[in-house]
């Protein structure tokens, strides 16, 4: 994960998955993305026990580092945030080796590497606005010049940096695609702008295939096209409709398919605008409006995957 004493208490997931694991009786041990190395072919990491605790004022204890193989571990959970960097893909790779060994990562290495959160959701076109993925300055304005009103952002970013709205009246385009494509370099999404962001871009949870009940609306604040919390977006749990189960009913199958245990879409209006897979968030929000304990379902459902894995 990310350093641990860096994570704000009141709304990390990870620290509810840590919580509830520990509550199973489970064993946690931490690692950072350094930490993980290949040795003679085998997977080994420098590794700390941990102990964590329903306490803002100190939420964690880690006792002295050991050099270990991750074999020695039953389940690896993989929550180190974007960018997908060339640390994040190596990770993978090493996570790979572990699970070589018999170790469940969650979410699965391979499945990290194919599921770009933005490149995902282009699978399903069906449930996703107009879109346009190129690195080339024509055609990213003649999209523009069609959809009137688009967001332009990166393939790589996450809680919303790097985001940009240009309406119909197309100030700062150029500068815009300059920006983002690098000149040209690196290929962007561009979107047609949903309106509905203004009600809130959902988050919807998925545990082994079934969605979480509710979902979390992340409302942009005055003058802000951008939902996500980091961006200072509110939450507001709401109830899933009939279209949002559609769409879950669309994206489950490949997920399945995958192994994907944990993923989180990402809803405005009618459409799926990106599918997270990473390191879905918004769980302590959801469970704290609801009374839910979406750490624990996760639990268990790992608890179901391991034991399918011993028969």
């Amino acid at each position: 994960m990310d350093p641990i004493a860096a994570i704000t208490y009141k709304k990390d997931t990870t620290l509810a998955m840590l919580l509830a694991a520990q509550a199973k009786g489970w064993e946690l041990w931490y690692m950072e993305q350094p930490d993980l190395f290949l040795q003679q072919g085998r997977a080994m990491a420098r590794m700390a026990r941990l102990e964590v605790f329903a306490d803002a004022d100190g939420w964690y204890r880690l006792e002295a580092v050991e050099t270990r193989p991750m074999a020695d571990l039953d389940v690896i959970l993989m929550r180190k945030d974007p960018p997908f960097d060339r640390e994040f893909l190596t990770a993978t790779w090493l996570l790979e080796a572990a699970e070589r060994e018999g170790v469940l990562v969650v979410n699965p290495p391979q499945a990290l590497r194919d599921c770009n959160e933005k490149l995902f959701a282009q699978q399903f076109p069906q449930c996703c606005p107009p879109t346009l993925v190129s690195s080339h300055a024509g055609l990213l304005r003649e999209f523009h010049a069609k959809q009137g009103d688009v967001i332009f952002k990166p393939l790589d970013g996450m809680g919303g940096s790097g985001i940009f709205r240009v309406d119909h009246e197309g100030m700062n385009l150029g500068s815009v695609i300059e920006q983002l494509t690098e000149q040209g370099r690196y290929p962007i999404m561009a979107q047609r702008y949903l309106p509905e962001i203004r009600h809130g871009d959902t988050r919807i949870l998925i545990i082994d295939g079934e969605a979480v009940p509710y979902g979390l609306a992340r409302v942009p604040m005055a003058g802000e096209t951008r939902g996500n919390l980091a961006a200072g977006g509110q939450g507001v749990g709401r109830e899933l409709t009939d279209r949002d189960r559609w769409l879950i009913d669309q994206v489950v199958p490949t997920i399945r398919e995958k192994g994907l245990l944990f993923v989180g879409l990402d809803v405005i209006g009618d459409y799926i605008t990106e599918i997270n897979v990473t390191s879905p968030t918004c769980v302590r929000e959801l469970d704290q409006q609801y009374g839910l304990n979406i750490s624990d379902q996760l639990m268990t459902a790992i608890e179901r995957r391991l034991q399918a894995s011993k028969v």
